[in-house]
């Protein structure tokens, strides 16, 4: 039900903002490709995971694991980095208002989000390289419901420690970075919120603020709680927790905080709905 709500919300996003005009800015760009993002995230690893549920076969292949691996890091490193920029698109719009349409023009908005591809892949790219050069010579059973990193690192049968420093030291570059980058935008934005003069229009960036923030710190907490650790391989039951968090709750609860909860997008639903004749 929940893989359902998340392809279906974010695919009402994307068409949304396809179809009203109005909605054809920079902060809707970057909301079309986080949807994007997060619908091809946790296609990567639901539906397996529900025939494994449903089948009796909860095998998968060896190159199939390092697949899985590689697409849902990449993904998921993207949108660290998607996150950030996004931020930093709303520090201009409140913060340099008068700058805005110099500095978000359409080739940076085109680069910042091909720069959050490239960064979520060559990061996903030298994990899973590192991960498929290991041998793996114990019992073949991952005790997790994808091939995550740690639960497959599990399996081998010499030291991880190389591994782990390559997880804290690229890994936390992407994902320490990402978020140092989001909260200095979001304290700038806040400190600007904060001098508004308007007793009517505070309380409700301060929501929108708030509520951003709520979602950057499940996500990048449960991130970091996972693989920004020592002892990678330890602690299975929570990184199973935690992958829930980050891999299925979010990408459902993005799309209500980004979007949903924006006026000028739901006068965009409302006004596409009404241009349907029955």
């Amino acid at each position: 039900m929940l893989f359902v709500m998340t392809v279906m919300g974010n695919l009402l996003i994307i068409v949304i903002i396809r179809l009203d005009s109005r909605l054809h800015n920079p902060m809707y760009y970057f909301l079309t490709n986080l949807s994007l993002l997060e619908i091809f995230y946790t296609t990567t690893i639901i539906p397996n995971t529900l025939r494994n549920f449903l089948t009796e076969d909860r095998s998968i292949s060896f190159v199939g694991c390092f697949t899985q691996m590689f697409f849902f890091v990449a993904l998921g490193g993207s949108e660290c980095v998607l996150l950030s920029a996004m931020a930093y698109d709303r520090y201009i719009a409140i913060c340099q208002p008068l700058l805005y349409s110099k500095y978000m023009n359409s080739l940076c908005c085109v680069q910042l989000s091909l720069l959050s591809y490239f960064i979520g892949s060559m990061n996903s790219l030298v994990h899973t390289v590192f991960a498929a050069q290991l041998p793996y010579c114990r019992e073949r059973q991952v005790d997790h419901f994808f091939c995550d990193i740690p639960a497959v690192l599990k399996l081998s049968c010499r030291d991880t420690y190389l591994n782990e420093g390559v997880s804290l030291m690229i890994g936390g570059f992407v994902v320490i970075g990402s978020l140092m980058l989001m909260l200095v935008s979001y304290m700038c934005i806040l400190r600007a919120v904060l001098h508004i003069q308007s007793m009517a229009a505070k309380p409700k960036a301060l929501s929108t603020c708030g509520s951003h923030l709520l979602v950057v710190t499940l996500y990048f907490g449960a991130i970091i709680s996972t693989y920004m650790h020592p002892g990678i391989n330890s602690s299975t039951q929570q990184n199973r927790v935690l992958s829930i968090m980050y891999g299925v709750v979010t990408p459902l609860i993005n799309p209500v905080i980004y979007s949903f909860r924006n006026a000028d997008f739901l006068n965009a639903i409302h006004r596409s709905m009404a241009k349907i004749h029955f």
